[in-house]
């Protein structure tokens, strides 16, 4: 009976994590190209890494890394909800006349949106058409929310002019804002030459506080400069443009 539990949930647990590295893992490439950091070895005299940030604007978060990325001269890459700039509009057009880069995360970052191709399609537009209204050009870098990908949706994303991004978390536990030297240990630890990172200045669309995580960005980029480390935006990293069009 116990071993029959046992390999019962062993079961479970090997089909869970298979079915995670298929649709969620930042790192597999089963369903196409998913990028999560740039291709081939960039060689010591290329320590450079894109700084990315997700599920902004959430205020007064997002402003506060921006003035310390600006005060740093470092662009960034920031993957934003439609529904978090019609929340916040002024933020992200702000961002992107400082030189940042703004990437489409979809629209209502609600997980029941992303399961079927359809629903993800409307999503799609949905931002499509914040970004239009709010920045006047349309992102063509796309990261999909939770890095989900259901059969279909990285063809579809590429038929849209759009460029998938994945990346690599600054720390597995960031979104429940452990203290800021951990998520920075951790970020610092998991850089590369080529490196993108992923830090989240929101909560899925709905805001929450992300005072530790500004605070660890601050410590991650010192570290990493001091390392050696520049920073870019992920089109420059990946050779890729950064919109699509203006309106």
């Amino acid at each position: 009976m116990i071993r029959a539990v046992l390999g019962g949930t062993a079961l479970i647990a090997a089909v869970s994590g298979g079915c995670y590295w298929i649709f969620m893992s930042p790192y597999s490439q089963i369903q196409g190209e998913f990028p999560y950091r740039k291709a081939g070895d960039t060689g010591e005299e290329e320590k450079v890494v894109a700084l990315t940030f997700d599920d902004g604007p959430n205020e007064p978060y997002t402003s506060q890394i921006a003035a310390f990325l600006d005060e740093r001269g470092i662009k960034a890459t920031f993957f934003q909800p439609g529904a978090c700039v019609e929340r916040y509009p002024e933020v992200t057009t702000s961002l992107a006349r400082s030189g940042h880069v703004i990437g489409s995360h979809a629209y209502s970052h609600q997980f029941g949106r992303y399961l079927t191709l359809r629903s993800v399609r409307h999503e799609i537009e949905q931002s499509d058409a914040v970004f239009a209204r709010h920045l006047g050009m349309l992102p063509a870098l796309y990261r999909p929310p939770w890095l989900l990908r259901i059969p279909g949706v990285l063809e579809h994303v590429r038929n849209c002019s759009l460029q998938p991004v994945s990346g690599e978390f600054c720390h597995a536990l960031e979104v429940f804002q452990p203290r800021p030297a951990r998520i920075a240990r951790r970020a610092v630890a998991k850089a590369r030459p080529g490196s993108i990172i992923i830090f989240h200045d929101g909560f899925d669309a709905r805001g929450g506080d992300r005072s530790q995580t500004v605070e660890a960005v601050k410590l991650t980029v010192n570290r990493l400069a001091g390392s050696g480390y520049r920073f870019t935006t992920v089109d420059n990293l990946l050779g890729v443009p950064a919109y699509r069009r203006s309106t």
